[in-house]
């Protein structure tokens, strides 16, 4: 892909931010301000997507609910990983008929990656009605002129293109935090495992020039955010297409060294872009965070050849050895699929007996879900639904045992922990606080230390968390 072609012109992204503009007069006449709601479904990246539709919204001039009856313009953002999102997507979509009986001015729009496969697009069409606005992550840009077509001229839009995907620059961001960030570092996806769809919904990898994403990061901390995730289907491919002669691990020192106090993450990783210049640089930077999500989706070397993985089981506990050669505390996540279309028994308890040697802190777990259009939705796939269940439960219970056993180990011991936020879920400790490594510990202290970084000890733990109190 030509960068000429990948970048829209800044030329594009005025007449658009002029759209929000227009808008915002027209709306500034109304005797209320109008309110949006918008509602994110799947990944991070969905989540940065939805801050950039926030922030077009806003510079048009609308308040923000959570509330579909108070709405005058709802923004479903879905994802197509798996059936069971693209289900609750349809079952929402369907239940908002009612708040659009009840005010038949309301705008409903459907964006996102399950939007941008062809047979869900149609589905929404013809089934409907009484959805106004689709469009897909290539046409997320052009929200402002969509929905003006909509609101203006009563169009129904659907804006679904079939291209390899674009980088839109400079478009305002609503973040929902004033703590924690994200920051998308490329788009796409070029590896084409078999059972996924997101290369064929988010298009082919492109990366953002560093500089620009280097002085978001500045922006970011400027206004205080402390902890900053960098955002990638598969961040290790980063700089693949720049020609800069750079990688995901040079502009990881380059974020790192970025002055101020702040901890920095990072996702997704594929385990056969994970280098040993990672690693090192991991090792070596002191606000990164000693936490990796490297999925291995697959115990078995057989299954993840059918799943075009392009490494074996070998390969990646070799990665893992040499990682906590480097990080002995590094805190490990992984996603793993479980009935993958012709895996045997044994082939999954080869996964059982991956994550015994591994010892994740915690798991990331699905059955198989097929994605029309994928090569795996034609492959054949003998085992029973009810063997599936079993194993997965296997697998539940397997994980959870290490995550309680893992966890046990942090009591008694003293932390660094970032307290981020009230804990709405129990009143005993009525903060939520996360260590480096992204553990999360539950805390009682005042409201003021939200934002800071404290020392805890821990003194007890669950299958799912900490519990600590401040030194």
């Amino acid at each position: 892909m030509k960068r000429n072609e990948v970048i829209i012109s800044q030329a594009e992204i005025d007449r658009q931010l002029s759209i929000c503009d227009a808008l915002r007069e027209r709306i500034v006449t109304l005797p209320a301000q109008p309110l949006a709601m918008v509602d994110t479904y799947g990944c991070q990246q969905n989540e940065a997507d939805s801050e950039q539709i926030r922030g077009m919204l806003r510079r048009m001039g609308y308040g923000f609910t959570e509330d579909e009856q108070e709405a005058d313009v709802i923004v479903i953002n879905t994802c197509a990983v798996r059936e069971h999102a693209e289900m609750r997507v349809l079952g929402n979509v369907g239940a908002l008929s009612h708040t659009k009986k009840k005010k038949p001015s309301q705008v409903i729009c459907l964006c996102g990656c399950a939007m941008q496969e062809p047979h869900m697009a149609a589905k929404i069409k013809r089934s409907f009605r009484h959805v106004d606005m689709v469009f897909g992550p290539h046409a997320l840009y052009r929200f402002p002129e969509l929905l003006q077509e909509v609101l203006v001229q009563k169009n129904r839009v659907f804006e679904t293109p079939d291209v390899a995907g674009y980088i839109a620059e400079g478009l305002p961001i609503a973040r929902k935090g004033t703590l924690k960030a994200w920051v998308s570092i490329m788009y796409g996806c070029n590896n084409f495992c078999t059972y996924c769809i997101v290369p064929h919904v988010r298009g082919r990898e492109r990366s953002r020039d560093p500089e620009l994403i280097l002085s978001e990061v500045r922006q970011l901390l400027a206004e205080g955010y402390k902890d900053i995730t960098l955002l990638g289907q598969n961040v290790n491919s980063y700089g693949k297409d720049l020609g800069l002669n750079m990688d995901f691990a040079d502009l990881l020192q380059q974020v790192n060294d970025l002055p101020g106090e702040f901890m920095l993450r990072f996702m997704t990783s594929h385990p056969k872009d994970a280098s040993q210049k990672l690693f090192e640089t991991m090792a070596r930077c002191e606000k990164v965070a000693p936490q990796l999500h490297l999925p291995f989706q697959s115990g078995s070397s057989r299954v993840l050849k059918a799943m075009n993985r392009h490494y074996d089981r070998e390969a990646y506990l070799d990665e893992i050895r040499r990682l906590r050669e480097l990080i002995p505390d590094i805190v490990l996540t992984s996603d793993v699929i479980v009935g993958f279309p012709g895996e045997t028994q044994e082939e999954f308890e080869e996964t059982v007996t991956l994550i015994e040697e591994v010892r994740f802190d915690a798991l990331f777990t699905f059955i198989y879900s097929p994605r029309e259009g994928t090569p795996a939705a034609t492959y054949p796939d003998p085992m029973p639904k009810e063997q599936k269940s079993k194993n997965f439960q296997k697998l539940l219970d397997t994980q959870n045992r290490i995550s309680a056993e893992k966890h046990a180990e942090y009591v008694g011991k003293t932390l660094r922990v970032f307290v981020d936020g009230i804990n709405t879920q129990d009143k005993t400790h009525n903060l939520t606080s996360r260590t480096d490594g992204g553990r999360l510990v539950h805390i009682s202290g005042e409201e003021s230390l939200i934002g800071t970084w404290q020392t805890a000890k821990i003194v007890k733990s669950s299958t799912w968390a900490l519990f600590g109190e401040f030194v």
